[in-house]
């Protein structure tokens, strides 16, 4: 699968660098691809660099993986979107992990309007970078919950996050991404504020 990834980042720069070692084609979509650390992760990982919009044009699924600062300028620059499978990783955060609760909307939702006719799926929001490179505690693995209004594009979400060694999990329509962007808060309260540290993940347990 060829999977366009807008942001180099510890999140982006991660699951793009797995997906490489399990075959995928993976372009980065960089504000700067031709800095000293794009080529770094360039080397590192064995993907393409590029821009957003390069990202946007390769990849049969494009992953938005920046700063929520930066995510609806990202966006714009990644161009046409419509048509794709969008796979959004940010939280509408002002201070991690102060995510913003109870807003007009969810932030998965503002990024579906911001991209106008992409397939949406909030996925690989609700646990840490480290848990991107290895979600396997013992014999459990760490639950990926993710949520969309598209069929197909939740499934290719699921696969994706199979194919890491997740356990993935269908918490419904795209309105929900309000309740994982809690469970994202929840996460970092415990890693940094509660000082649980990174390697600790979600798990579903069922009787």
């Amino acid at each position: 699968m060829k999977i366009g990834i807008i942001g180099g980042g510890n999140v982006g720069g991660t699951l793009g660098t797995r997906w490489r070692q399990y075959g995928h084609e993976v372009l980065f979509g960089l504000r700067t691809p031709n800095d000293p650390n794009a080529q770094s992760l360039a080397k590192e990982s064995g993907a393409k660099i590029g821009t957003a919009a390069d990202a946007s044009a390769f990849g049969d699924v494009v992953v938005l993986a920046v700063p929520w600062a930066a995510a609806e300028d990202a966006i714009k620059s990644a161009g046409k979107l419509a048509g794709k499978v969008l796979l959004d990783c940010t939280n509408p955060v002002t201070s991690w992990p102060e995510v913003e609760i109870g807003a007009e909307s969810s932030g998965g939702e503002r990024v579906a309007r911001w991209a106008a006719g992409a397939s949406v799926v909030k996925i690989f929001n609700t646990t840490g970078y480290l848990n991107m490179a290895n979600p396997r505690y013992g014999s459990e693995v760490v639950t990926m919950f993710y949520v969309g209004d598209d069929a197909s594009a939740k499934k290719v979400a699921a696969q994706l996050a199979t194919g890491l060694g997740f356990e993935p999990l269908d918490a419904g329509p795209l309105a929900n991404s309000k309740y994982l962007e809690a469970l994202a808060g929840l996460w970092g309260t415990l890693a940094f504020r509660q000082n649980l540290g990174l390697e600790i993940g979600f798990r579903l347990l069922r009787r």
